[in-house]
């Protein structure tokens, strides 16, 4: 089986759509709260995306990313 790729070029239908949506479903809540409901999102999503290679891959373009100070995940 070919291993999949994480996907980092711009992807997302509507994505200030997307943004003001998740904007909005952490209005309110708590910083305990928030992360809480960003844990539950990121493991939904995981769900969805179901290749551990892909998600590691995820991982890995985030930390570097964060660590770097770049948004660019490539």
């Amino acid at each position: 089986m070919l291993k999949q790729v994480l996907n980092t070029e711009p992807n997302l239908d509507s994505a200030d759509d997307f943004y003001e949506a998740l904007i909005h479903a952490h209005r309110d809540l708590l910083p305990e709260q928030s992360h809480a409901m960003n844990a539950k999102l990121i493991l939904l999503l995981a769900n969805h995306i179901g290749s551990q290679s892909v998600l590691v891959q995820a991982l890995c373009a985030a930390r570097d990313t964060t660590l770097s100070g770049h948004l660019d995940a490539h």
